[in-house]
């Protein structure tokens, strides 16, 4: 078996580490690792997962025509404009598999989600890392990093895990900067934490070289079914249509997330709740000496004095049932990610946190 190999890149690849979700001996756990919503899915999409169950010996339809009719009506988009993956984690999988090769590149800020080293490397492509500025996204350093192979760029507003967002004038002078050859790809999976923001759909209607994508792991609650959606110029919805299976979301995942996403009451109590509770943990744990940046999505990013003193409160709050974090692997060893909870699961981390913070003297 010594000739059979994988293509060149994929053993560059670290195996993906999701957020824990157990404690040995710690029997009341909360998962505060994942940016889950506390509250789970609607009871709208709920009762739609429940509805499908009759239906599970028919294949779904290829083109997703509910689900994107859908996300259009709702966001004012053009429904022929939109795909659909297995989260946008696969949007994301598309377009390296599409634009990306051996001896191209794909740009990244140096705290951003993993998915996009992973994605590149798998298509041959050659991942390069940009350094943020206090953890934002620095415009100038991703224009300074573009070259002749460039061929994508990603970034994350608001991103993970810093929670930070840049500016709509920003993102536009990014798209600007770009040579003809290069895509950007906005990164929407937190953005609908931000009220009234488009994620950049404006940008990607007036311009031929920008790519929004978004999900509905993170405010729709339906992490567990993987679902997310991408929206972009017809050439390249197109081309991405071309590789994307022709039976890739089931009946279930199409009419739980159409639901979910009609229940506007739903997901506006959910951002409301994640905002208050947010603000006030981010407070709290800001008068303990633990600061973190404004958030803009459902976590906080809280930072503590080293490295040390984030692993010693990550193995205090474990012991008191409550899950977070560690985001060493993201080139951020001083601090911990910590999701919003609900009231309850906030007013523990911040008692765990004081008491931690009071021992520290």
């Amino acid at each position: 078996m010594a000739g059979i190999a994988p293509q060149p890149g994929i053993m560059e690849i670290d195996l993906y580490q999701g957020g824990a979700s157990k404690v040995d001996g710690v029997e009341d756990v909360v998962k505060l690792s994942s940016n889950e919503n506390p509250f789970g899915p609607s009871p709208d999409a709920q009762a739609a997962f429940r509805a499908s169950a009759s239906a599970l010996h028919r294949y779904p339809p290829t083109d997703h025509s509910g689900l994107r009719l859908s996300i259009a009506e709702v966001h004012g988009l053009d429904a022929e404009r939109i795909i659909c993956g297995v989260g946008s984690d696969e949007i994301i999988a598309f377009l390296c598999q599409a634009y990306v090769g051996a001896g191209d590149e794909v740009i990244h800020t140096e705290h951003g989600f993993a998915m996009y080293r992973i994605s590149t490397l798998a298509a041959g492509g050659t991942p390069v890392e940009v350094r943020e500025a206090e953890r934002k996204t620095d415009v100038d350093a991703i224009l300074n990093a573009v070259t002749e192979r460039t061929r994508l760029v990603f970034i994350a507003n608001p991103n993970n895990p810093t929670g930070t967002l840049i500016s709509d004038s920003e993102v536009a002078r990014l798209a600007e900067g770009l040579p003809d050859h290069v895509l950007l790809v906005l990164d929407g999976a937190y953005v609908e934490f931000v009220d009234g923001h488009d994620g950049g759909a404006a940008l990607v209607d007036s311009r031929e070289n920008v790519v929004m994508t978004r999900t509905f792991s993170k405010l729709y609650g339906l992490g567990g079914l993987r679902i997310g959606w991408g929206y972009g110029p017809r050439t390249v919805i197109d081309v991405l249509n071309r590789i994307r299976g022709p039976f890739n979301l089931s009946e279930t995942q199409l009419a739980t997330a159409e639901a979910a996403i009609r229940d506007r009451q739903y997901a506006v109590w959910c951002r409301n709740e994640n905002s208050r509770l947010r603000n006030w943990l981010a407070a709290e744990l800001e008068g303990m000496g633990i600061p973190s940046d404004e958030s803009h999505a459902n976590f906080i990013l809280a930072r503590f004095a080293d490295a040390e003193k984030a692993q010693a409160a990550d193995a205090t709050l474990k012991s008191h049932g409550l899950i977070v974090r560690n985001v060493a692997g993201y080139g951020l060893p001083q601090a911990l990610r910590i999701t919003i909870g609900d009231e309850a699961a906030c007013r523990r981390v911040a008692a765990v946190l004081r008491d931690f913070m009071g021992e520290q003297g």
